[in-house]
């Protein structure tokens, strides 16, 4: 008999709240590391009905012009008129950065004596599975690929009545732990108010759905090949025309779920936003990442999941495993061990091999850290693979030998 069930990940644009915070942290990120490779930055942001705050600690050589940074932002992503949510001109600005500790410092720093340690104590999880060519889980495949396409249309004006904010959502169904069908997808997203052009809102509705089924539901799913159910929710309240932080309040780090494996994976709990490199949280995470991905890109696994965790100005990590869910090619413990070798887990040598000490972090700030196409992305590379295949073949050698 076959093990079915149903899986739901979901995503939002970068015109929602959370997002924009995101972004704006993430936008000073990129400034202060662009200005000094060295700048060590913890940037959180809340935005809310006319007003943008940033606080945090920043410790750099840099300067950066927060009010501007925030209006470039936000007319980024499309916050250019109070109808839609927030005006990024008139936006009023509150910047309250200050020092960062000097005893958070003398944990991180390198001295004659001390390694970079990490920033902070914390446990992190990276994931890859054979359910796309990404090695993505598909739900928050295909939520995230349905977000982006909200904005692409709506940027590319050709559906120019959508506004900034905006979700997705997918079902997929599962037999025997393999994705064989799409199950459901609801989006929601703003849009202008039409009723002067249809009279009512059921007509507004009927168009606003069939538009959106058309030029963004329809085209995301056909490219996965899979059957799916046309059971399409859109706009399930009937209207969205009051959206973005005018109408809910958005802070830097809400997202963490959507910034990974939408619930496909664990996650330890930190956000990845607004921090520098030297930050855990962010860093560890990505190269978790990196080492899952390489693994079933080397054929070792079709599933597989990795922790690290680290403790506060230690620089070797306190716990470090591989599970591949009894789709590995060779033992998990031996995986582990191999993984240990091979990848480097101390946070100086992670931001080195990533290349994480320049800019490319308001590129991450939505549609997910993971799963993306492009070489900033370096902890998408599957750049380890003949060095793991090598490394497991030297290892199966020995146990021949051996015997």
């Amino acid at each position: 008999m076959k093990n079915m069930y149903l899986f739901t990940s979901e995503s939002v644009t970068e015109g929602h709240p959370d997002k924009v915070c995101d972004a704006i942290s993430d936008a000073l990120v990129d400034d202060f590391i662009r200005q000094d490779p060295e700048s060590h930055v913890a940037c959180e942001t809340l935005a809310t009905k006319g007003l943008v705050v940033v606080s945090g600690e920043v410790r750099t050589d840099g300067f950066a012009d927060v009010e501007r940074i925030v209006k470039q932002t936000l007319k980024e992503i499309g916050y250019t008129d109070e109808s839609y949510g927030m005006d990024g001109e008139e936006v009023r600005v509150i910047s309250t950065l200050h020092q960062q500790s000097t005893q958070i410092a003398q944990g991180v720093d390198v001295s004659d004596d001390h390694e970079q340690g990490a920033g902070d104590q914390g446990l992190m999880f990276g994931f890859a599975c054979t359910e796309t060519p990404e090695l993505m889980p598909l739900p928050i495949h295909l939520a995230q690929r349905l977000t982006e396409r909200l904005a692409e249309v709506r940027k590319n004006g050709s559906l120019p009545w959508l506004g900034p904010d905006g979700k997705s959502q997918v079902t997929v169904q599962y037999e025997d732990g393999k994705p064989v069908s799409v199950n459901n997808v609801v989006i929601a997203t703003q849009h202008d108010n039409m009723l002067d052009r249809f009279g009512t809102e059921e007509k507004e509705h009927e168009f606003i759905q069939a538009e959106v089924i058309k030029h963004i539901i329809e085209p995301v799913l056909e490219k996965c090949e899979l059957p799916y159910n046309e059971s399409f929710i859109v706009n399930g309240t009937g209207r969205f025309v009051h959206g973005g932080p005018d109408a809910d309040t958005g802070l830097t780090g809400r997202k963490i779920i959507v910034d990974t494996y939408g619930g496909y994976a664990p996650h330890g709990g930190g956000a990845f936003s607004g921090k520098d490199p030297s930050k855990v949280d962010r860093s560890a995470a990505y190269m978790a990442r990196y080492i899952a991905k390489n693994i079933v890109a080397a054929g070792l696994a079709e599933k597989c999941e990795v922790q690290l965790a680290y403790g506060i100005g230690v620089a070797e990590p306190t716990s470090f495993y591989v599970r591949t869910f009894d789709t590995g090619t060779i033992s998990d413990e031996k995986l582990t061990e191999i993984a240990k070798n091979v990848f480097p887990l101390k946070p100086g040598q992670i931001i080195q091999h990533l290349d994480l000490k320049s800019p490319r972090y308001r590129d991450t700030a939505a549609y997910g850290h993971f799963g993306r196409i492009g070489d900033e992305f370096t902890w998408e590379h599957t750049d380890m693979v003949d060095t793991l295949q090598a490394s497991v073949n030297n290892e199966t050698g020995k146990e021949v030998l051996c015997q």
